[in-house]
């Protein structure tokens, strides 16, 4: 069901997820702005406002080599006006039209920002094609360049636009002032800007100097204090409002209200980076590119923190560590993380060109800081990022706040707060396996429809894969199908999702699952490693309880999923049985054997996937009517990709097995 963000019935839906308190909140957010759109005070004077937050001496002659290569050409790309958003090319950054979305042909109307819109892509266009460029962290990597050669020419482009943007989008007008998180990791790169701009003569008169520059911060962190993301919302968003509003208080704490400012975000950035975390340190968004974001905007937090001597609770580092190491032990042997749930390619902090890898960047970061335990897998590349943040992070073990925390011995398979489970075999053979909760907070905004869902990769590559996400906003269909139960590789009961949604970041009723066995040190012996984990998804229509067995194998090189579907007797149950391919898999499906085959590395590569026979096969490949057989590598970008599809009854305690065997 295709459910509109703007109807009345999504509004007494979205309400009914709400506490009392957060009504509460979004009442007087109410007040404020009708109060705001007549009364906006002007930002108080300043005098003799400098900058200290510079990084120290001989930071950037620790940049590798082939990293300020990538960046550099990246920002020669850049001065030519070339860039990608979201799969958009784009050749108009010389002269940006803030206001334009490249990809419908629309432009968001003026007027007061909280009047705009901005869901509705007919009046305003895709509004993450105009948000993204004003994030500015294409010009952070134009000021890296600046700092890394010393040309002046980037330093220029970074404060025409700077000044271009400020001229066309004044406190409160327009689209660019209506979401938090827009505002907070604007702050944070307007930090980083000044601070690699740090050698060239012009920066003081384009920041501290620059009544306009001043203006703009001050109504940035005044915005960010005033309207908070709340309750059901404080996800990722409420992060990077807080991030940002930190760091910009610290390296700009030039106005009168900058300590309350800062004092009031490192609480709220404390208590969500806590309450947004498990305990076993994976994000509870259970979407792994928020759990980049979040630790990417953690670590900058704690950059500027102690850049400006401002003391942190220890809690923050404890996070930020427990994540790192989380991460390290999710990845498969090239160092990607599981596809799991939402993606938008969000970044906290962008310093690199392309061709750097994000995870493998992070965790380079986290060796700096925190140190590389044993196990952690082993990072050969590198990254402008690194080399800043470590130059003003106080390493975990000389940090005299931090405390003493036991860290995991040897590499974590199964977490079981997140209900994630990862089993590794030979040939890096790496199958992750959802147990875990349906999402986070009561609309679990970025959640999938997977529960029980399986993702395999053979060397990184995907073969049973996980299709990703594409789109938010203006392609309805689209949304609903990258993130239905359809659209993993599970199982579907009468054509029903799992968990019910109430609109594209709202789901009204969630699938409850629980893990009844994780043992994934099976495989280090050439024995099986097993997981086993159920959901109640169906039990709301005639009481069905769908439970599968996941085993791999490591003598036989084999991964047997096994589906059960249990419930009381009734009429019969049509089930769909989905497993999506990944984009470098070709398969030929003859009855319910599918041979698949792949190149990695120049060498051709092949496993045999056996299907269930009690159930009808088809392949599907790039279908539009209605959407099956796809795969998206990024946000706004999608592909073909094999999907195979077997169709028949689930009667009694009807069970279902897939092998899925890989050869020599």
């Amino acid at each position: 069901m295709t459910v509109s963000s703007g109807s009345a019935g999504w509004y007494l839906r979205r309400l009914s997820r709400m506490g009392p308190r957060e009504v509460g909140g979004r009442v007087g957010d109410t007040v404020r702005r009708r109060r705001w759109r007549s009364a906006r005070p002007n930002c108080p004077s300043v005098t003799g406002a400098r900058f200290t937050a510079v990084l120290p001496a001989g930071t950037i002659d620790a940049i590798p080599p082939d990293a300020a290569k990538r960046l550099i050409a990246e920002a020669e790309r850049l001065m030519y006006g070339h860039a990608e958003f979201f799969g958009v090319v784009r050749d108009d950054l010389t002269d940006p039209d803030w206001w334009s979305d490249p990809k419908t042909g629309r432009r968001a109307p003026w007027g007061y920002a909280f009047d705009v819109p901005y869901r509705n892509e007919d009046a305003v266009g895709d509004i993450k094609q105009i948000w993204e460029p004003s994030r500015h962290q294409y010009l952070t990597v134009l000021a890296a360049a600046y700092a890394v050669t010393g040309n002046e020419r980037y330093a220029e482009r970074v404060a025409e636009h700077l000044r271009s943007w400020w001229a066309a989008n004044p406190p409160l007008r327009g689209v660019h002032w209506i979401s938090g998180i827009e505002l907070g990791i604007r702050l944070l790169s307007w930090v980083w800007i000044r601070r690699l701009l740090d050698g060239w003569p012009g920066v003081a008169g384009l920041f501290e100097a620059n009544p306009v520059a001043l203006k703009q911060i001050w109504h940035h962190q005044r915005w960010l204090a005033a309207f908070p993301s709340r309750g059901s919302s404080a996800n990722n968003h409420v992060i990077a409002e807080a991030a940002g509003q930190f760091a910009a208080a610290c390296a700009f704490g030039w106005f009168p209200s900058s300590a309350r400012w800062r004092a009031g975000a490192l609480r709220s950035l404390e208590r969500h980076l806590r309450s947004n975390t498990f305990g076993s340190g994976l994000n509870r968004e259970l979407a792994t590119e928020y759990h980049g974001l979040v630790l990417e905007l953690g670590l900058a937090a704690v950059a500027e923190a102690d850049a400006a001597d401002v003391p942190v609770p220890a809690s923050i580092r404890l996070v930020l560590l427990r994540m790192t190491d989380a991460l390290a032990a999710v990845v498969d042997g090239r160092l990607r993380p599981p596809r799991q749930g939402d993606a938008d390619d969000g970044h906290g902090l962008v310093v690199d060109g392309a061709g750097t890898d994000r995870w493998a960047s992070l965790l380079a970061t986290g060796d700096a800081v925190f140190g590389r335990l044993a196990w952690w897998p082993t990072v050969t590349g590198t990254d402008v990022r690194t080399p800043l943040l470590a130059a003003l992070i106080r390493p975990y073990a000389k940090d005299g706040t931090a405390p003493a925390v036991a860290r995991p011995a040897s590499r974590p398979g199964h977490f079981a707060d997140a209900g994630m489970t990862i089993l590794r075999g030979p040939g890096e053979i790496w199958c992750r396996c959802d147990g875990g909760p349906h999402g986070f907070l009561s609309i679990a905004a970025h959640a999938h429809a997977d529960a029980l869902s399986v993702e395999v990769r053979h060397d990184g590559v995907d073969v049973l894969a996980d299709p990703g996400t594409f789109c938010y906003h203006g392609q309805p269909e689209w949304r609903q199908y990258f993130r239905s139960t359809l659209g993993h590789n599970t199982l579907r009961l009468d054509g029903d999702d799992q968990s019910v949604s109430g609109g594209p970041f709202l789901w009204t009723r969630q699938a409850r699952s629980r893990v009844l066995l994780a043992d994934t040190s099976g495989t280090s012996d050439g024995g099986t490693a097993r997981w086993c984990a159920e959901h109640d998804g169906y039990q709301r229509t005639d009481g069905a309880v769908h439970r599968r067995r996941v085993e791999l194998t490591a003598a036989s090189r084999e991964v047997r999923v096994v589906d059960q579907v249990r419930g009381p007797q009734g009429p019969r149950r049509v089930a769909d049985l989905a497993f999506h391919l990944g984009p470098a898999i070709t398969a030929d499906l003859v009855g319910n054997r599918a041979l698949l085959t792949w190149t990695r590395d120049g060498e051709e590569r092949s496993a045999v996937l056996d299907l269930p026979g009690q159930l009808d096969w088809r392949a599907h490949r790039g279908e539009t009517n209605p959407p099956l057989g796809w795969y998206s590598a990024g946000f706004g970008r999608k592909e073909p990709a094999t999907t195979l599809v077997g169709t028949g009854f689930a009667d009694g305690a009807a069970e279902f097995t897939t092998v899925l065997r890989f050869r020599d």
